[in-house]
């Protein structure tokens, strides 16, 4: 194992939440105001899944007052203290930045029910007599 990749597991976190592109989070990230430091959430669909390893980061969008706001969150980043997914969404793109183009209704993503299933495809076949 190289240098690089002792050091990126020692200090990133030991387990990440499992989000996807299209779905909507609860980001908690702890924020500083004066001496004082506490916990904001800032809700959001995910719009882009980047890097890989302890540089892995994820763009949030959400709509403020008519208004989009972007915000890219580092998944390791120690003030980034968790991140809830709310709904999961269906999509066919692994960036959507398409979405800084629309207002509204059109802004919504289809809604995944049920569980997400895992990406490896392990199901044995049906045998055959």
């Amino acid at each position: 194992m190289h240098r690089m990749q002792k050091i990126e597991q020692e200090l990133g976190k030991k387990t990440l939440p499992n989000i996807k592109v299209g779905d909507t989070v609860e980001v908690h990230y702890l924020i500083k105001e004066g001496d004082k430091e506490r916990v904001q959430l800032f809700i959001g669909t995910v719009i882009a899944l980047k890097g890989r390893g302890i540089r892995r980061s994820v763009t949030v969008r959400r709509i403020v007052q008519n208004e989009g706001v972007e915000r890219v969150f580092p998944l390791h980043n120690p003030r980034v203290k968790d991140i809830v997914p709310t709904r999961q969404g269906e999509t066919r793109r692994s960036k959507l930045y398409y979405l800084r183009d629309r207002v509204g209704k059109s802004t919504r993503l289809r809604e995944v029910f049920g569980e997400r299933e895992a990406a490896d495809d392990s199901a044995e076949p049906a045998a055959t007599k």
